[in-house]
């Protein structure tokens, strides 16, 4: 299975996505502007924190990241590349002004209120989204039969 860290940075009632492109995986589709695998050795919190920095030069203290909800999600094709538990976050507070820093991957960044999100999003990011608004389980899964 291969974990994932998400961080959703939070301005009032509005979110920081990115557009993504040239990544091989929905491209063309807005996304958690911070995201990425969690590298072998590394804490999920750990990652979350060098996600932000890598993708948006920004600095968070672990302390900092709330934890909104773990997405069990497959792809149903049995490749263990398709396995994914993704640990989502939301952030309030951070040092720096968040920004486009691996352009060759991010096509923009942009602030969104919760109640104007873009189109596409991706499909499991966005339910996270969408469910800042009244709340998330714990656990969610994705793709697998009900």
């Amino acid at each position: 299975m291969v974990p994932a860290a998400y961080v959703i940075l939070r301005r009032g009632d509005e979110v920081l996505l990115q557009l993504r492109r040239n990544t091989g995986f929905r491209d063309g589709f807005w996304a958690c502007a911070a995201a990425g695998h969690v590298e072998r050795g590394e804490s999920v919190l750990t990652a979350a924190v060098r996600e932000a920095r890598e993708e948006l030069g920004v600095g968070i203290d672990p302390a900092d990241l709330e934890p909104l909800t773990t997405v069990h999600r497959t792809q149903g094709n049995g490749e263990p590349i398709d396995e994914r538990v993704d640990f989502f976050f939301a952030c309030r507070r951070w040092a720096g002004e968040p920004h486009r820093v691996e352009e060759e991957k991010s096509a923009a960044v942009q602030w969104f209120p919760l109640d104007a999100l873009p189109d596409p999003v991706v499909p499991h990011e966005l339910a996270v989204v969408e469910g800042l608004r009244g709340g998330l389980p714990a656990i969610t899964t994705a793709g697998f039969p009900s």
